[in-house]
C-alpha cells in the first residue's frame, strides 16, 4: 500500500479547503471608468512559458517577464541570483533587484483590479504573488496574468507548471489579497506602464538608474517627460541624466522646464544656475541661484555658496 506524505496530504486538503472557500469569494469590481474603457477580452501572445520546478516559481515567472520585455535568460541563471533556499522561494526584494540586473525596468503596480487588467490589456504580462495557502499556514506562489475575459469572469496565467491556466477572478483575488495584493510589470527603459502615476514611475526608474547607469536610464526619463509633461520631478530628473551624460544645453533645457512647472523646486533652481554658471552665463546663474537660495530647506546653503563664487 502507497502511504501519502504529510506534505502531499497537507497540499491536497488546503487545495480542498480552497475550493470550498471560493465558492463563498465575491467578484472583483473595476471602477466605472476603467470598466468602460476595457474590453471584454484581452490575450498577451508570444509571452513564453517555463515550467516551475520544486518551489521555483519565482524565477520560472522572472524568466517569463524578462522573455516578453525582449531578454532571453535561463530559469537556471536567475535561481541563485533570486531564490532563497532557507525560505524555499523568493522575496519581492530581490525579484525587483533581479529584473535590474537584466537591465530592465520593475515597476510595482498600486494591487488593484483596475490595474491588474489595465496592463494587460496595455500588452505587459503581469507578474503577481499569491498565498495558495492560507494565513496561518501559508504556500507562496509566482504566476504572470497573461489575459482576462471579464464576461467569463475569468483570468490567463502562466502558472507553476501550466501554460494558459484559467482561472476564476474571485478565486484569483483571494489568492492575492493573501499578499496584498503585490504585483509589478517588467520594461524595458523607454516604455512605461499603463497605470502608474509620474511618481511611482519615476522611483522605480531612480533604482534602475542607481543600479545601471545614466546612459540606459535615460530613454526611460525621456518617456516620463512625454508621458507627464507637467511632471517638475520627470524633468528636473532628466536633466540630472542628461547633464551626468554631458549634454549641459539639454540638461539647461530640463532644469528651466523644471522651475515652470514648479518654481518651489529649489533643487532644480540650484542645479539649473550650477549648470548655467558651467557655461558662462553669469548673470542668468545669480538669478537662478537667488531663488534656490530664498527657499527654505537642504539646499538654500549650497545656493548661498554658489553664489558667494560668483
Amino acid at each position: 500500500m502507497t502511504l501519502i506524505s504529510f506534505t502531499k496530504a497537507r497540499l491536497a486538503g488546503l487545495l480542498v479547503l480552497l475550493w470550498l472557500l471560493s465558492g463563498c469569494a465575491s467578484q472583483p469590481e473595476l471602477s466605472a471608468d476603467t470598466a468602460s474603457a476595457l474590453p471584454q477580452q484581452s490575450y498577451i501572445s508570444g509571452v513564453p512559458f517555463h515550467s516551475q520546478r520544486d518551489f521555483q516559481c519565482g524565477p520560472a515567472s522572472l524568466s517569463m517577464a524578462l522573455g516578453a520585455s525582449g531578454v532571453d535568460v535561463d530559469v537556471d541563471e536567475l535561481i541563485p541570483q533570486v531564490f532563497l533556499p532557507g525560505r524555499e522561494g523568493s522575496v519581492q526584494p530581490e525579484m525587483l533587484a533581479t529584473v535590474r540586473r537584466h537591465h530592465r525596468i520593475s515597476y510595482p503596480l498600486n494591487g488593484s483590479f483596475d490595474a491588474l487588467l489595465s496592463e494587460v490589456n496595455a500588452g505587459n504580462p503581469v507578474v503577481v504573488l499569491q498565498n495558495l495557502g492560507l494565513s496561518i499556514l501559508p504556500m507562496w506562489h509566482y504566476a504572470v496574468v497573461i489575459g482576462y475575459d471579464r464576461a467569463r469572469q475569468q483570468l490567463i496565467l502562466h502558472s507553476g507548471e501550466q501554460s494558459r491556466q484559467v482561472m476564476e477572478m474571485s478565486r484569483f483575488d483571494a489568492t492575492w489579497a493573501r499578499s496584498q495584493r503585490w504585483a509589478m510589470v517588467v520594461l524595458p527603459p523607454g516604455e512605461l506602464p499603463a497605470t502608474l502615476t509620474d511618481t511611482e514611475a519615476i522611483d522605480s526608474i531612480s533604482a534602475f538608474e542607481s543600479a545601471n547607469d545614466v546612459e540606459q536610464a535615460l530613454p526611460a526619463w525621456q518617456a516620463v517627460v512625454e508621458r507627464w509633461p507637467e511632471s517638475a520631478l520627470g524633468w528636473f530628473a532628466l536633466g540630472n541624466a542628461k547633464h551626468a551624460n554631458g549634454d549641459t544645453q539639454a540638461a539647461l533645457l530640463a532644469f528651466k522646464q523644471a522651475t515652470e512647472q514648479d518654481p518651489k523646486l529649489a533643487a532644480a533652481w540650484l542645479n539649473l544656475g550650477l549648470t548655467q554658471q558651467g557655461l558662462g552665463q553669469t548673470g542668468e546663474a545669480k538669478q537662478s541661484l537667488r531663488k534656490a537660495a530664498a527657499l527654505p530647506g537642504q539646499w538654500q546653503a549650497q545656493a548661498q555658496e554658489a553664489l558667494a563664487t560668483l
